[in-house]
């Protein structure tokens, strides 16, 4: 329990003990009940007090001056807190009067903060509902190739197979090998939306470790598996998984391992996809030769790969950073596939689990019944994008686009609002998003730094952050409830988001359907006792709201120790059908074969990566693959202490194999300058044999930080995606498609311009109304 002079917060790293002095935060600390605690808690001091901190609401000066200038360059006007709610009401009001609804996009996109109530997109979406809706986005950054595509190949939303995912206990167990496709990054494994309470990952690990489960890592990055597990390490070219995998299952039918009765009672489709690995359909046998080809691993390593995979229990672990790439679908339902030819699906340490590493509770634990939520409303507007759509929106309204088999049709959207997200960080083709960014009439963001998205909005909101403001947290699959009392003040003019669009809502004369007569603490003690009664329903009483909140963490039952996935159906297909058209694994989708795209036969297939294709194979010749860091989550509090120290000259590191480093003269420290046809950033070298030849690894998150001097707007300070391309995975899902590019890297010979990203922008007086010439 924390003392007197502290106070407990949740966030999406985990429990935190909030130390304060003159009202400021000066450590967060682990809690005592955490038996790996992450260090990302060292950020919040630095990143709520630092020279970036919004104080006072602001709006551009170039959209004062009748809509001029350019977003991300103009300097903002100071204004207070009455003038700039009326400006939102009298520009909400004019655009849905003049365009409608469908002309109003909520942009609520991300991790935001881990309380119940303060939820940044819950919020957002609700206040919106309640003045006639707005476009939506669908999906998210993080595995939206499998949110989409899962439920066609093996029925259940993706959301449902991360919560059922076998238990790491239980392949300690039972599992032999652990086949890891992308690894099982550690600093993964210590966040999760929501909140992440207790990191339990290190212990499951070390558990595998003493029962002696042997892991295969397939990954660029050798540290992708931590040490302790004493992975052989196989590095594959990024984007060739699915050869890889396809290779692999050819290879069991050639030695006559795969399980034909389990594809014959469990499956649909086997034999066509049998057809396409012995080259029926194009010609091309996909033998282990045909994939190391493609891959750069030994042939002759693919073939005693899938006879161990064979004579053992096995676990085919795929990251979801793999699908996070050209035709990333393909890459999930290769892993099934090739998991159905094993046929240990449903047996406990066998089969397959996509995204292991997505978050710290995949495995690990899960949440016992939902907790008590702000309700979103009902939306009166249908139309909505696929996430990572956001510029082809603004960029090409009206245009036509396929996604899951339907055809529809980009809205026109005049007006965007973006609360609780950084598309700047988590978009691709940075420079692309900067031009989609200067359509709208108007962008609002509710930010508590000057990140390039607050930058490049016409109207900002300094809003409180959750150390800041009274809330509890329950993540979304843990199974721990955490009282967050608010610890110290908002600084400047901050306020609480909820106070915002209340009196929003009595501007607009909809005050009472926003707040149905309920402030912010009516909220929290209803939201308490919604989760009060449905723990009454599991039996597992919980105190009242005064207790809770000035008590400590409360840890209930986890529901599934002993999980497997797909046990039930493996127990009998018919009782257990999983929500497929045929109620069965489909190895081939009549539905999805319908959809009619070329990049899809209905089945598993390769496809040859967008750049691999293009000239820009020719001109850039390494392989660019971004992760999240270990030093932040995505970009939160990029300018905290953990997140500044990790840098190389105050620039993000840049990981480059030393015979890459060396035929390009590049030393261990160096600034360099990564490029190819889409844009160019600055990075600090780190030269290290952990990462393959022929790829550069450079983490996400650093705040876009654009020299407008520079030629193509080079980035100063490290962001990946001024690289990547917008094309997305497919028309299948349209998902992101960042690890598919391609880029060159050489010394930055020049001296180095300063890193501006945590500075505030410029601020201005008015702009003088011009009068009527005489």
């Amino acid at each position: 329990m924390p003392s007197d002079r502290s106070k407990l917060t949740s966030s999406h790293w985990g429990i935190g003990i909030v130390q304060t002095s003159g009202g400021r935060i000066t450590d967060v600390e682990g809690h005592p009940a955490d038996p790996d605690p992450s260090l990302l808690n060292k950020n919040i001091p630095g990143g709520l007090s630092g020279r970036a901190r919004i104080l006072k609401p602001a709006v551009r000066s170039g959209w004062l001056d009748g809509r001029k200038g350019e977003r991300g360059r103009d300097a903002f006007v100071e204004v207070g807190w009455d003038e700039i709610l009326d400006l939102i009401a009298s520009e909400l009001t004019r655009v849905r009067e003049e365009h409608g609804n469908e002309a109003i996009f909520g942009g609520s996109y991300g991790w935001a903060s881990a309380g119940r109530f303060h939820h940044a997109q819950s919020q957002l979406k609700r206040f919106l509902s309640t003045n006639g809706g707005f476009v939506r986005s669908e999906g998210n950054y993080s595995y939206n190739a499998a949110l989409v595509a899962l439920p066609h190949f093996v029925g259940g939303s993706f959301r449902e197979h991360v919560v059922e995912a076998t238990r790491w206990p239980v392949i300690a167990e039972h599992s032999d090998l652990v086949v890891l496709f992308g690894g099982l990054a550690m600093r993964n494994s210590q966040i999760c939306d929501g909140g992440a309470s207790k990191h339990r990952m290190a212990d499951n690990l070390k558990l595998c470790t003493e029962r002696g489960v042997r892991f295969v890592n397939l990954s660029p990055l050798r540290t992708d598996v931590h040490a302790s597990l004493n992975a052989e390490w196989l590095a594959p070219r990024p984007g060739s998984d699915t050869a890889v995998m396809l290779a692999l299952a050819r290879t069991l039918i050639e030695e006559g391992l795969h399980d034909q009765a389990f594809l014959d009672r469990y499956t649909v489709g086997a034999n066509r996809f049998i057809g396409y690995l012995d080259g029926a359909i194009d010609g091309t046998p996909k033998s282990a030769e045909w994939a190391a080809e493609i891959s750069g691993l030994d042939a002759g390593r693919i073939r005693t790969l899938a006879c161990e995979m064979a004579a053992n229990r096995t676990m085919i672990a795929c990251a979801a950073g793999l699908q996070r790439a050209d035709w990333g679908e393909q890459t999930l339902w290769a892993c099934v596939s090739l998991a159905a030819m094993l046929g240990q699906i449903g047996l406990p340490g066998g089969g397959y689990t996509v995204g292991y590493a997505v978050n710290a509770h995949v495995g690990n634990v899960a949440r016992p019944f939902r907790w008590g939520y702000l309700p979103q409303g009902c939306n009166p507007v249908s139309a909505f994008i696929p996430v990572a759509m956001i510029s082809e929106m603004m960029l090409k309204p009206g245009a036509t686009f396929r996604y899951n088999g339907q055809a529809l049709t980009l809205p026109d959207c005049r007006l965007v609002w973006w609360a609780g997200g950084n598309p700047f960080h988590h978009h691709q083709d940075l420079n692309r998003l900067r031009l989609a960014f200067q359509v709208p009439e108007t962008v609002i963001v509710n930010e508590i730094n000057w990140t390039t998205t607050a930058r490049h909005a016409d109207i900002v909101l300094p809003v409180a952050a959750p150390q800041e403001r009274t809330d509890f947290g329950g993540g979304q699959t843990d199974n721990i409830l955490v009282p967050m009392p608010k610890a110290v003040e908002p600084p400047g003019q901050a306020r609480v988001e909820y106070e915002i669009y209340t009196d929003l809502a009595r501007r607009l004369g909809v005050e009472q359907e926003f707040t149905e007569g309920r402030d912010e603490e009516a909220w929290l003690r209803k939201l308490w006792s919604d989760t009060r009664e449905a723990a009454d329903d599991h039996g597992t009483p919980l105190p009242n709201w005064d207790a809770f909140i000035a008590g400590d963490i409360i840890e209930l039952p986890d529901p599934s120790p002993a999980q497997v996935f797909l046990s039930e159906f493996r127990t009998d297909p018919l009782e257990y059908p999983r929500a497929t058209p045929s109620g069965r694994i489909e190895l081939y989708s009549e539905t999805i074969a319908g959809f009619g795209l070329g990049e899809c036969k209905g089945h598993a297939t390769w496809n040859v990566a967008r750049d691999l294709s293009s000239p820009a194979a020719r001109t850039y010749p390494l392989a660019l693959v971004s992760g999240q860091p270990g030093t932040r989550l995505h970009s939160q509090h990029d300018n905290g202490a953990l997140s500044m120290e990790g840098k190389i000259g105050g620039r993000e590191p840049v990981l480059i194999n030393p015979a890459d480093a060396t035929e390009r003269q590049i030393s261990d420290g160096d600034i360099v300058e990564l490029f190819n046809g889409r844009g160019r950033c600055l990075a600090g070298a780190r030269v290290t044999s952990d990462i393959a030849q022929g790829v550069v690894f450079l983490w996400t998150g650093a705040w876009y930080d654009p020299d407008f001097e520079a030629l193509d707007h080079r980035d100063r300070h490290g962001n990946p995606n001024v690289l990547t391309h917008d094309l997305r995975t497919s028309e299948f899902s349209q998902s992101p498609a960042a690890h598919s590019a391609l880029v060159d890297i050489r010394p930055f010979d020049e001296t180095p311009p300063p890193v501006e990203a945590h500075e505030p922008p410029q601020f201005c007086g008015r702009p003088v109304k011009k009068g009527p010439q005489a």
